[in-house]
């Protein structure tokens, strides 16, 4: 089953959630909601901001690649099928990444 993870929403952070597609969901969220860099002893955890000052097609190339990277690393439970990239108003990105769980 196919599933929608975006970062353009705040979504309630559930500790010792007990549903196994929840939990990945949750996880998925957060990584993708991460900036790289800021979480200490994890500098690797999250997304690059590379791709911010990139044209569109730049930014979707660099972010698909970042969360490709990012879910193989720590969610290894999902498996990435595309990422959308759509500028919600002027300098503004949303990020939309659809997964399939694996198992």
């Amino acid at each position: 089953m196919r599933y929608q993870i975006t970062t353009d929403a705040a979504a309630p952070l559930r500790l010792n959630e007990t549903d196994p597609v929840a939990s990945v969901l949750q996880s998925l969220r957060i990584l993708l909601s991460t900036r790289k860099g800021s979480v200490p002893l994890y500098r690797d955890f999250g997304i690059s901001m590379e791709f911010l000052d990139c044209p569109l097609p730049t930014a979707q190339a660099l972010l698909t690649s970042e969360v490709q990277t990012a879910i193989q690393q720590y969610e290894p439970r999902a498996r990435l099928i595309k990422v959308v990239v759509q500028e919600t108003s002027p300098g503004n990105l949303s990020l939309a990444a659809e997964v399939e769980l694996n198992g």
